[in-house]
């Protein structure tokens, strides 16, 4: 029993993370030496600050934790660029939150082509000042390890207003086509035209295939209105499928599954949450569901030379407030 209730935990936190491509949860209690934590044991960057509205005094929240989770767009391996600098864009960005008072999971994707403020690094990876730029770009600066994850939750922090963003997860995007392969693929519904981008990917109902996956989830140039909200939308459909693939591998009663996986894609992955810190949160929450699955509002420009998304500032400033906030 106490085995089966191990596995249990362990497969509820794959199929809540998994679900944003970013990481597997599994096998760390174990493989506690791997290279999946990488920082210092801490938490956060900086608390928000008192909000009033309307009158109404609106605190941060003490009752939620929450983990940010980053799809990085470089192949291989994640390793130091030698420099300050590296090419690995932020593709996928996504704010798990953990609510202890409505006890359950919602997760808030971020446009990676909302234009924010960043801090830029210079030589030794200090601050040389900011720019205002694509949200995806925060990642470049740094070496692609801690520092670059480090200067995109500072970055999502700052636009979120300040909120506490607890702990970070990233994953280089080979780790895609190996997640997918090894629940037995996942069937999503395809509805744009993949001819150019990937030939192999007609319309209808396909179950995708090792690099099908990647092309389905990263691809947006010659696909349908190549623009980011659309591929969030096939994300979104992804996680849900690949759920559900997840949830049938996970009854197979092939208990070595789950922890060969995390093995595989373990040098993908960069994070700063330590296994003691994942133990009390897999105890804490074991039994909530992921409840929805929240996109920013706001509008899509066409800039001199790429797309650009600007955040509806009212509709961000009432989400803030619901999801980080509670009032007096």
């Amino acid at each position: 029993m106490k085995k089966r209730n191990s596995v249990r935990k362990l497969t509820y936190f794959c199929i809540i993370l998994i679900l944003a491509l970013i990481m597997v949860y599994s096998g760390l209690r174990i493989l506690e030496s791997t290279v999946f934590y990488h920082g210092e044991e801490q938490k956060g960057v900086t608390a928000g600050k008192t909000i009033t509205k309307d009158g109404v005094k609106y605190f941060p929240r003490q009752d939620i934790t929450v983990v940010m989770l980053m799809g990085i767009d470089q192949p291989g391996p994640a390793e130091d660029s030698g420099s300050y600098n590296n090419p690995g864009l932020a593709d996928v960005v996504m704010l798990a939150i953990f609510d202890e008072k409505e006890e359950q999971c919602s997760l808030l994707t971020i446009n990676r082509d909302t234009m924010v403020e960043m801090p830029v690094l210079g030589l030794g990876g200090k601050q040389a000042g900011t720019d205002y730029a694509q949200l995806a770009l925060a990642h470049t600066y740094g070496s692609g390890l801690e520092d670059s994850c480090e200067n995109t939750r500072d970055t999502v922090s700052a636009f979120l207003g300040g909120v506490n963003i607890d702990y970070y997860i990233s994953m280089r995007v080979d780790a895609v086509a190996m997640l997918n392969d090894a629940v037995g693929g996942v069937t999503v519904n395809v509805e744009e035209d993949f001819s150019e981008a990937d030939i192999s990917l007609p319309k209808g109902t396909v179950t995708l295939r090792g690099d099908q996956a990647r092309a389905f989830v990263q691809s947006r140039q010659n696909v349908g209105d190549e623009l980011n909200l659309s591929r969030i939308e096939r994300q979104k459909q992804y996680m849900n499928g690949f759920a559900d693939a997840f949830r049938e591998s996970a009854k197979s009663g092939d208990s070595s599954f789950v922890l060969d996986t995390y093995n595989e894609i373990a040098p993908y992955l960069v994070s700063d949450l330590p296994v003691s810190n994942l133990t009390s949160m897999v105890e804490r929450y074991i039994d909530y569901p992921l409840s929805r699955i929240i996109s920013l509002e706001g509008e899509n420009r066409l800039g001199e030379e790429f797309y650009e998304f600007y955040a509806d500032e009212e509709k961000l400033e009432e989400l803030r407030l619901n999801l980080f906030y509670a009032p007096k």
